[in-house]
């Protein structure tokens, strides 16, 4: 395709079990916004379509535990994460839901053109049967072992462990998540898509017409997935929750959630067009169309095999240009992970954080994990706000316009001649457009984005050599050459930073007037006007764009992501199962008695060990101690202590120990003494 007619652009569908977190955001609805806003700038005609995905078992195994009905969870979070979209700036055509009238008629029909087509086989298998709960089992209501690598977690679906794809029937032990019970095989009824049939289609589509314009990354994940063989793949399932299969025999079955959800692109599209009075299918089924997916790692085989499959076998719709997937997101270090609440959401951020929104986008797109993993920390948030937007953009631009208002009353000097150095800064902003263009084109925002600020970089070395408050001293018309080319540099940034920094980009504008000048800078206009903001056009008076923050804000985000570590600890700290039983004689051979530590001191060369002197009561013997990591040796000189005094004794680096101090562990993993609290009891008595 060489010029597209028209851009229909989806990010995935999130599930609304939750809020939306910063790995969302970095790794899709970031980018995706910023390439909408720039091909709309360039005059270009899109959509851009977005949605809640409310079908599925996330939703609810959380209706469950909350003991209300999934309508009920979708109903909250569709809510919380459309507000925050807006609130953040993502620029929707169209946000819709799955639940959605239009996109179960979309989706029912969809399924019935394949289904009609022959494109669907049928099958009889066995499945997984809970039955105390009286329902077959879908795979997140499954955990068992990990048949590849062991872990004992493992989904149904897939192991989060080690990413295997498998089948709940190929688990270890399975148990269901309902119940807790061994489940049983059933036989049951359910349509299949072949994608083996689809194995020609894709590897000439993908692994031969997309081999240098798509991201490793995806390319890589595709072919291995081709290479490996494809199998048929489910489309339908036994729950109660999802879009009902609208054939003969569908009854008490749903469209899988892998299924029905990208077909919420369609649906959503269709509902933009019927709102706005146009026509969807050229967006969908126009060849002068170009379809992007934005989505993470996690979703690119359902975006590039699975759903170009059911689009080649529907026949009438096109299929993606580009699927430009990110890697993970990672937090202080450590993986995001939304059920031990580390991360960063949104909601939050935009409370705690008001009016900061593009501060948390120029971080995100600056750190974003376009090529791998990357990891978001709070020190380089505050750092990419205090030495980037603060100290390169907020202070170019604060400079421009407090200059242009102290020297001409905020009125846009006549230049006189440009030197040199004018025009060759000049002609550096007029390729600006073209070069942070290049990279949006090619999916390289995190790149684009430091173009923007090499533009504001580009400002300040200007005003720094050319030094107007110097020269004003001397030379007054040079001094309005000078402000007159950062005014123009100025007004290129209000306009080329709208895709990445758009509150800023608008509060920069409504500071330069540009809704007085006859008409709004396009993106292209940057790079062909002679005159970007004109001379006698007036400004307003200076605001600062961003302001810095401090150490205390990015501390108490530190402390809040060290609270959910400790909760996750404690909740995680398994109590011990009880050990194998023992007779009442095997008890009476242990001899424990309420003792005094007398002293200690640190054995020399360990990180572990306290070397104690301890009054039994029967005698004073030596014990050593591995708690040196949680107590020093002033700490615990007069405690209170029971002993294991006839335990055999025991050498530790050359010292023998002649029993044990019997000791516990909280959740938090701190030791804890197991003493007597009543003084009347006195050293060398029994415990029994």
């Amino acid at each position: 395709m060489n010029t597209p007619k028209r851009y229909t652009i989806t990010t995935a569908l999130p599930y609304t079990n939750g809020p939306i977190h910063i790995g969302h955001l970095a790794g899709v609805y970031v980018p995706a916004d910023i390439y909408a806003r720039y091909l709309r700038l360039t005059g270009n005609d899109v959509v851009f379509i977005g949605g809640s995905d409310e079908h599925g078992v996330p939703i609810t195994i959380k209706a469950k535990n909350e003991g209300v009905s999934p309508q009920d969870i979708v109903d909250k979070y569709h809510a919380i994460i459309k507000k925050s979209f807006e609130d953040f700036g993502i620029t929707y055509d169209n946000y819709s839901r799955t639940t959605a009238p239009i996109h179960h008629e979309t989706a029912s029909e969809f399924f019935k053109t394949l289904n009609n087509k022959g494109k669907f086989i049928e099958e009889t298998s066995e499945q997984l049967y809970d039955e105390e709960a009286n329902q077959f089992l879908a795979d997140r209501f499954v955990v068992g072992t990990c048949p590849k690598c062991g872990n004992e977690e493992s989904y149904g679906d897939q192991c989060e462990n080690c990413g295997t794809s498998h089948n709940a029937t190929d688990l270890i032990n399975p148990k269901s998540a309902i119940t807790g019970n061994t489940p049983t095989l059933k036989e049951t009824k359910h349509w299949f898509l072949p994608l083996n049939d689809y194995e020609d289609f894709l590897k000439e589509w993908i692994l031969e017409g997309h081999k240098k314009d798509w991201k490793p990354n995806v390319y890589g994940q595709v072919k291995s997935w081709i290479d490996d063989g494809l199998r048929p793949r489910a489309v339908t399932r036994d729950l109660d929750w999802g879009i009902p299969v609208p054939v003969e025999g569908g009854e008490g079955k749903v469209l899988y959630v892998w299924f029905d959800a990208p077909i919420g692109y369609i649906s959503s599209t269709k509902e933009w067009a019927a709102r706005e009075g146009k026509d969807w299918e050229p967006y969908w089924k126009a060849k002068d169309t170009k379809l992007v997916h934005f989505i993470g790692k996690d979703n690119i085989v359902f975006h590039c095999i699975i759903f170009p499959a059911m689009l080649k076998a529907e026949g009438s719709y096109i299929l993606p240009d580009n699927v430009p997937a990110n890697e993970f997101l990672n937090l202080e270090g450590n993986k995001l992970s939304t059920s031990k609440n580390w991360a960063v959401w949104l909601p939050e951020y935009l409370e705690e954080f008001p009016g900061q929104q593009d501060v948390l986008r120029y971080a995100l797109n600056a750190n974003a994990p376009e090529t791998k993993d990357n990891d978001f920390t709070w020190k380089d948030f505050q750092a990419r706000n205090n030495n980037e937007l603060v100290a390169i953009f907020g202070n170019f631009i604060n400079r421009v316009v407090v200059l242009t208002n102290k020297y001409y009353n905020g009125i846009v000097p006549e230049p006189s001649n440009f030197n040199d150095v004018d025009q060759e800064t000049l002609a550096a902003v007029r390729a600006y457009p073209d070069v942070i263009a290049s990279s949006i084109e090619r999916y390289r925002f995190r790149e684009a984005g430091q173009e923007l600020m090499n533009l504001a970089r580009l400002g300040n070395k200007y005003l720094a050599d050319a030094e107007p408050w110097k020269v004003i001293k001397e030379d007054e018309v040079r001094t309005k050459t000078i402000m007159y080319v950062a005014l123009q540099i100025a007004s290129a940034l209000a306009t080329l930073s709208e895709p990445f920094l758009p509150f800023t980009s608008e509060k920069l504008k409504k500071i330069l007037c540009h809704s007085a000048l006859d008409a709004e800078t396009t993106w292209n206009e940057v790079k062909t006007k002679e005159t970007l903001i004109p001379a006698g056009h007036n400004i307003g008076k200076a605001e600062l764009l961003f302001s810095k923050i401090e150490d205390e804000t990015i501390q108490k985000q530190l402390d809040k992501l060290e609270a959910s570590k400790k909760a996750n600890e404690a909740a995680n700290k398994a109590i011990e199962p009880q050990k194998d039983t023992i007779s009442f004689e095997d008890f009476t051979k242990l001899d424990i008695r309420v003792g005094t530590i007398l002293e200690a001191e640190k054995m020399p060369k360990t990180k572990k060990l306290l070397k104690l002197k301890v009054d039994t009561g029967i005698d004073t013997r030596t014990i050593v101690s591995g708690i040196a990591e949680s107590f020093s040796a002033e700490d615990v000189i007069g405690k209170r202590v029971t002993v294991l005094v006839n335990l055999a004794p025991r050498a530790l680096r050359g010292v023998e120990s002649q029993g044990m101090i019997l000791m516990t562990e909280t959740p938090e993993g701190k030791l804890v003494f197991v003493n007597p609290d009543d003084t009347a009891v006195g050293n060398g008595l029994q415990v029994s």
